[in-house]
């Protein structure tokens, strides 16, 4: 593997999605060749995609289309870098078997990150709903293994844009917020701009090889409570606090249809179980912030006050 101070050449699945677009843009920014591999564009391609791929390209990026099922070409491109990252969404996790048999092909690869980016999956025990939805992610992780591919795991825990957006919805005027069960949960919130510059230093890291790393900076670990409480301090007026027990949210996890069955056994590992915070990093988990203490990220408090400049749109699922 190289050094870190080396620049190596990172390949990235899914690179215009939610996290994805902003993996690409870290990656160039920290002066790696960077190469996304993205479906063929159609006449049905959204404008704000093909407005995003054109911005790559004035970054440079090198853009290559196709599908995950043209093997030869995913070996072909696979040969020509050094890093592969996987950030695609949750309906294409088993896709992703597809990227590993033409790395074990290709043969060359230093490092493969899977499309993990969420919470712990291998230490935290959820309802039905998320259980299946981490059992993919489980899958993908042993077929890396398996498949002799050296690797770093990522457990990013909580996209905070969006789930600050989701638990404070700040673009709307309302007198109450909702808080999931007993509110003392501490969770971890990771601007998605910071998870993306740890995910590409972690990919080129030595220490991090055939590892799992969490992103735990110690100034975004918060509980709902405090969340709120800082937000009326900033803003200036108090919110109802509406509680939700956690036996009201197991009944929904129960009666939800697919996929908010799954949203809200999310928010129950998240913020009922405290499951972000429930383990401690030791010799077989390595935290991030530590890794690069002079790594500048972004508070929950700094994010708050982005939010008071430019309050987001409303929430699109990213789960």
């Amino acid at each position: 593997m190289k050094s870190s101070e080396e620049k190596c050449k990172i390949l990235i699945f899914g690179g215009s999605g939610y996290l994805g677009k902003h993996m690409a843009k870290a990656s160039i920014l920290l002066g790696h060749p960077t190469y996304v591999y993205s479906r063929p564009l159609t006449p049905k391609t959204s404008p704000s995609k093909i407005d995003l791929l054109e911005e790559f390209q004035a970054m440079g990026v090198s853009i290559f289309h196709g599908e995950l099922e043209e093997h030869e070409k995913l070996v072909r491109l696979i040969r020509q870098v050094d890093v592969v990252i996987s950030v695609l969404a949750y309906p294409q996790v088993f896709e992703q078997l597809k990227i590993i048999d033409a790395i074990k092909v290709a043969g060359n690869i230093k490092r493969f990150l899977p499309s993990d980016f969420g919470c712990e999956e291998d230490r935290v025990n959820p309802l039905p709903p998320f259980q299946q939805f981490l059992d993919k992610k489980r899958k993908i992780r042993r077929a890396t293994k398996e498949a002799g591919v050296p690797y770093t795991f990522v457990s990013a825990n909580c996209f905070a844009s969006y789930f600050v957006n989701y638990l404070l919805n700040p673009h709307e005027i309302r007198d109450n917020l909702n808080v999931y069960g007993s509110d003392k949960a501490d969770v971890v919130l990771n601007y998605e701009e910071d998870i993306a510059v740890y995910t590409i230093k972690v990919a080129n890291d030595p220490r991090t090889c055939n590892r799992i790393v969490t992103y735990r900076p110690p100034k975004n670990i918060i509980s709902q409570l405090e969340l709120i409480s800082l937000w009326e301090k900033k803003i200036g007026r108090n919110f109802n606090r509406v509680h939700i027990s956690e036996e009201e949210i197991i009944k929904l996890s129960e009666t939800l249809p697919h996929p908010q069955n799954i949203q809200i056994s999310i928010l129950h590992t998240i913020f009922v179980k405290g499951d972000l915070m429930n383990f401690e990093v030791g010799e077989d988990i390595i935290e991030a912030s530590k890794l690069y203490p002079d790594l500048k990220y972004t508070s929950i408090d700094q994010l708050l006050d982005i939010f008071l400049v430019n309050p987001p749109k409303p929430v699109v699922a990213a789960f």
